[in-house]
């Protein structure tokens, strides 16, 4: 699959980005969130899970590693494997029943836990770039194959 390549000028634009994919989003799927500290990542999944129809808040589950979203058409796990030390943790939470059941899952970190990743989860890379603005976005999506050195 070829990568598909979308601008962003604001958050809104961002936000919207991530409400269209949250629309068309399938159980099963898994959406592996890359881009630095900053990046919208957040502002992304906040968007999916608009689009999925999630009404409460969506916050980054830094200090929780996993939020689950029940009110939207399909439950959503949000992962933030950022603070996952070895992949034994993940275990312990019970990911198979998120990345393989009845919902989707995005996980925000993604390379810290690679060897667990489905073939063909979805990778999104969220990049800045601020000569041509502070809010500008370059969002690249790329099904089944993940983007070497991003995030790392």
């Amino acid at each position: 699959m070829r990568d598909m390549i979308y601008e962003t000028n604001t958050p809104e634009e961002t936000y919207e980005l991530g409400r269209k994919l949250g629309e068309k989003a399938k159980a099963g799927t898994v959406y592996c969130l890359e881009g630095d500290l900053g990046a919208g990542k957040t502002v992304f999944t906040q968007g999916f899970a608009g689009g999925l129809g999630v009404k409460g808040p969506v916050n980054s589950p830094t200090f929780t590693i996993q939020q689950q979203y029940e009110d939207g058409r399909l439950p959503m796990y949000h992962f933030d494997v950022y603070r996952i030390g070895d992949v034994e943790e993940m275990e312990e939470i019970g990911y198979e029943d998120c990345f393989y059941g009845e919902g989707v899952c995005l996980i925000e970190w993604p390379s810290r836990i690679r060897e667990i990743l489905p073939e063909e989860a979805v990778w999104i890379l969220i990049e800045k770039d601020l000569e041509k603005g502070f809010d500008y976005r370059r969002i690249t999506i790329k099904k089944g194959e993940t983007h070497e050195g991003a995030g790392d």
